[in-house]
């Protein structure tokens, strides 16, 4: 097989018959950074969970470098690397403890690990610490040797499940930047889960938009920003909403225009094709003919939160993640000190 992943007709049904993965499918190249976006409870986890072998899938099949996870378990374990969205490094360890122990878990010699942890440890920074306590290091070090740790048996093929989650923007770009690092040094394959919206534009080859189990756009991030149009106006108005709904329609004939979406709250999204600097004039001049009073106005290049409001009718919901996330968000970043 010419793919590093491919995923046909996945699903995943819980024994309280939530349906977290509704038959998705999908492949990753080889060197590609590939990206599942998506908030809380969209099925990303447990998409990447299945795929590594961590939850057995109601249906479908998964391939990883060839070989089918539930036919071929080792040679597909042994060809993957995965870092979780909460750090498994031991605190009591030292960081060149907490690699040795990843390495023993794949059955490496001692003196393998020993050229490689030394390898992983200077590509993360941190082969200076190697002997001290990881209860010393920042949130940020610790997510690195997280990395470090899932790099010990150089497999092709990395998961990283919300690698950033809980972490400053400075140390969420430094990692960032290890990433792109791997693919361009090592022509790793990478595949990555995230709800933040830049760190999917940023660092995926392709973005695969994941809601409610189901995959509902998925290409490279500047395409799908492009099939929104040139330029998005957003606006709020006044009046009331029968009043705004009947001039709706006389927007919509406006040139260039190429949609009017109702949002919450009273807000307006306006799809332009190219010039939305010329269409805002002539709206505000029809709005005065009709008596219409608009009260905020912006105008924006299309971004992956538009991608996804076009595709899912709603933004990321970071606020809906059940109580189970939220806790477990908490108690990580309890231990993400800096």
């Amino acid at each position: 097989m010419d793919k590093a992943i491919i995923v046909e007709n996945l699903k995943k049904t819980y024994s309280n018959g939530t349906e977290a993965v509704k038959g998705i499918n999908f492949s990753v190249d080889y060197g590609e950074i590939f990206g599942f976006l998506g908030p809380n409870g969209a099925g990303k986890s447990t998409t990447i969970k299945v795929i590594i072998g961590l939850l057995r899938p109601t249906a479908g099949k998964v391939y990883l470098d060839g070989f089918n996870i539930e036919e071929n378990p080792y040679e597909a374990r042994m060809s993957k690397g995965y870092a979780s969205q909460e750090t498994s490094v031991d605190d009591r360890l030292t960081a060149y403890e907490n690699i040795y122990l990843q390495g023993r878990f794949f059955h490496l010699d001692a003196k393998t690990i020993e050229k490689r942890a030394k390898d992983v440890l200077e590509m993360f920074g941190l082969w200076e610490r190697r002997n001290d306590l990881v209860d010393s290091f920042s949130g940020g070090m610790r997510k690195r040797l997280d990395i470090a740790g899932a790099l010990i048996h150089e497999p092709k093929i990395l998961f990283l499940d919300e690698p950033t989650l809980g972490l400053d923007i400075q140390t969420r770009h430094a990692i960032w930047n290890y990433i792109t690092d791997l693919q361009k040094n090592l022509k790793m394959t990478i595949f990555l889960t995230t709800h933040y919206l830049e760190e999917a534009d940023a660092l995926c080859d392709r973005v695969a938009i994941i809601d409610h189990g189901e995959i509902k756009a998925m290409d490279k991030p500047g395409v799908l920003k492009s099939s929104i149009g040139g330029d998005i106006i957003t606006l709020t108005f006044s009046n009331d909403k029968g009043k705004t709904d009947s001039f709706l329609p006389i927007i919509k004939e406006i040139d260039n225009v190429k949609s009017v979406n109702p949002l919450k709250n009273g807000i307006y999204q306006i799809v332009v094709s190219k010039n939305g600097d010329e269409v805002i004039p002539v709206i505000f001049s029809l709005a005065q003919q009709k008596n219409i009073n608009i009260t905020s106005v912006r105008l924006k290049r299309p971004t992956l939160d538009d991608v996804y409001l076009k595709y899912t009718g709603t933004t990321i919901r970071e606020a809906e993640s059940s109580r189970e996330e939220i806790a477990k968000q908490r108690i990580m970043m309890r231990r993400m000190r800096r």
